[in-house]
């Protein structure tokens, strides 16, 4: 199966300020860190609904939830495609801090 181009993860835009301001994104996935979890949980386009309602279906907090869309070639740490249960599929997963000049783009999510 070939890889999509851009792989995108689904965060509070403040966390992403954050990022913007120490140069590195390192939450894995909601209420866990980079350090916690190992690697940063990303999906493919076609994944991303699915993800944002398991993670962000009860999100009712004034912090806007964003997209960022990352070119796995800006990224200097290892980006591996590895199976998930229950099913086995396969999610991109960072194995270190994302740094900004690879998120190409934030998007707001509807």
């Amino acid at each position: 199966m070939p890889k999509p181009q851009h792989i995108v993860h689904i965060t509070e835009r403040s966390l992403w300020e954050t990022a913007r301001e120490s140069g590195s994104f390192e939450v894995s996935t909601r209420g866990r860190t980079l350090q916690q979890e190992g690697f940063v949980h990303f999906s493919t386009r076609d994944q991303l609904p699915r993800i944002a309602a398991l993670l962000y279906g009860d999100h009712e907090g004034p912090d806007e939830l964003v997209v960022l869309v990352v070119d796995p070639e800006q990224l200097d740490v290892p980006l591996r495609y590895e199976a998930m249960p229950p099913h086995g599929e396969e999610f991109p997963h960072v194995y270190g801090a994302v740094p900004v000049a690879a998120v190409v783009a934030v998007e707001p999510w509807q």
